[in-house]
């Protein structure tokens, strides 16, 4: 089979030869008709990631065809399609995940190959009005959101007399539209920001009310006089993946008993944060990332009932990895960036 392989830490991925894998006792092999990256996968190259452990076939995300099964599993599963939670092991505390988690993708072979075994409970019937690509970009990105939103911040499902005002910061990325995807879903008022004049307008095209590009000096003042004056102008979840001096701004334009839930640093240390504007404010922030088995499946069925389709950049041929990874170290995509896998 195809695969796209990595040696070593600061080395480019190779396209390779390498044998089929073999389902053993409880697991599936997977015949993958396409991949989606993630930001982990050009850390791992980089180094840049906890716990590096090569070499390796990248990739978290994938869907494809079960082509056979291994001792133990439900022969039903034989020509079904699905799509991989790359979750693996979380352990027994919903609250954190245990010393045996792992992700697909590193240190386990992932999805960047014409086929991967995987143990049969992490996968997911393929919701049926979302294509391969579409159901490839889903996993990691949409169980992020899903927990952040959800979980860490309790957004208020269509429980109250009003919707619940979303800020989602940084808007372009896959968990970012997710979470405005499935904010819009539940019937909150979801506002974005982002670097890029563009992405605010793309972001309106699917739900969100409106959003500043944060480049602007000012940009929570800006956005607050948009949203309108008094507490109902405030933000009664934030979802945020950047981090940095920035995150003092969030403070400023939450609501009071407002909750925080970020998941990356990409800006660097959160800095500037008066502690009085946290504690009078009632504030609860939260630090969240990947989820639990049950949050997946919690997740594809909100998929499922609503008919979300996830927004897609680009799709590029297996073979064109590196083009692939070098426009995701860009960060100027605007949605997830997809490989087809069509051998």
């Amino acid at each position: 089979m195809k695969a796209i392989y990595l040696e070593g830490i600061h080395q480019p991925v190779q396209l390779i030869d390498a044998p089929v894998p073999t389902a053993g006792p409880g697991e599936v092999l997977i015949k993958l008709q396409a991949a989606s990256l993630n930001h982990r996968d050009v850390f791992v190259q980089q180094g840049l990631y906890p716990g590096i452990k090569l070499p390796v076939i990248l990739g978290s995300d994938g869907a494809g065809v079960v082509v056979d099964t291994g001792e133990g599993v439900d022969s039903d599963w034989q020509g079904q399609a699905v799509i991989i939670n790359p979750a693996m092991n979380w352990g027994d505390n919903p609250k954190f995940y245990g010393a045996d988690f792992q992700i697909l993708g590193m240190p386990t072979n992932g999805t960047f190959a014409d086929f991967v075994v995987v143990s049969s409970r992490y996968i997911h019937h393929k919701p049926q009005h979302l294509t391969f690509e579409q159901a490839a970009a889903l996993p990691l990105a949409g169980l992020t959101a899903w927990r952040a939103l959800m979980t860490k911040a309790g957004l208020n499902q269509r429980g109250g007399n009003e919707p619940e005002k979303v800020l989602i910061t940084g808007i372009g990325g896959g968990a970012a539209l997710y979470a405005l995807q499935f904010a819009v879903a539940v019937g909150a008022e979801v506002w974005v920001t982002s670097g890029s004049d563009e992405k605010l307008e793309k972001a309106k095209e699917i739900g969100a009310t409106g959003g500043v590009n944060y480049r602007q000096d000012d940009w929570h003042k800006t956005l607050l006089t948009q949203v309108g004056a008094g507490k109902s102008g405030y933000f009664d979840v934030i979802i945020d993946s950047a981090g940095g001096s920035g995150f003092a701004k969030l403070i400023d334009v939450a609501a009071p008993g407002g909750r925080i839930a970020f998941f990356g640093g990409t800006t660097g240390a959160i800095t500037n944060i008066s502690p009085p504007k946290v504690f009078f404010k009632q504030l609860s922030i939260f630090g969240t990332t990947m989820g639990t088995e049950s949050e997946f499946a919690d997740m594809i069925k909100l998929v499922n009932d609503q008919q979300i389709v996830p927004v897609l950049d680009e799709v590029f041929p297996l073979a064109a990895i590196e083009t692939a990874m070098t426009k995701m170290e860009t960060g100027k995509q605007f949605g997830k960036i997809i490989l087809s896998i069509d051998s």
